[in-house]
């Protein structure tokens, strides 16, 4: 039996996921802690009375894609090889971004 497609996660899901990544993040209950379980439970809360299935939809795969940042961040963070490609993907972003700046 295959994993399922991550989109496929409940809401339910998602909300346990951001929170066990928060005290992962930030254990106990420092400020930093509750910070961010105020600001995930805020998000959930604020969509709870989304019925739209496409508009569901976007909200979670913008909650997995949350969550697929954070610990590519990390992972770059401890990885040397990984941390300097992902340096060097940033800084030619931004180089690329102040040509198209300056051919306007």
């Amino acid at each position: 039996m295959s994993a399922p497609n991550p989109v496929q996660r409940t809401a339910l899901q998602l909300f346990r996921d951001c929170l066990r990544l928060v005290r992962h993040i930030a254990p106990g209950e420092s400020p930093k802690a509750l910070a961010l379980r105020t600001m995930v439970r805020g998000e959930f809360q604020k969509n709870k009375n989304v019925k739209d299935e496409a508009q569901i939809e976007v909200l979670k795969a913008g909650a997995i894609r949350a969550l697929s940042n954070y610990m590519l961040f990390e992972s770059g963070a401890k990885d040397q090889k990984l941390g300097t490609a992902m340096k060097k993907f940033n800084e030619d972003e931004r180089k690329g971004i102040d040509t198209k700046k300056e051919n306007k």
